[in-house]
């Protein structure tokens, strides 16, 4: 399925292998947090604004949907 979205090789867990190298990383709308976002080729790939060398998770727009909605939700919530 994604590799009919890119014709980038995929890596592991069946996401493509994405050049982040000039991609335009944004963070929380509050302009606080670690986490950065980037939309590229059709996917968002998410990384530690602290550690940017570090590797990046790449989900499917459904995966990106499931997971914020999860979040507003409080599943990830430690309390």
């Amino acid at each position: 399925m994604a590799e009919s979205m890119t014709s980038q090789p995929l890596a592991g867990w069946g996401k493509p292998d994405l050049d982040l190298t000039e991609a335009q990383w944004q963070s929380s709308s509050r302009g606080v947090g670690d986490v950065q976002i980037a939309f590229v080729e059709g996917f968002i790939a998410m990384r530690n604004s602290e550690r940017p060398e570090s590797p990046s998770l790449i989900f499917s727009p459904d995966e990106w949907h499931t997971f914020v909605r999860d979040a507003r939700g409080g599943e990830f919530d430690l309390t």
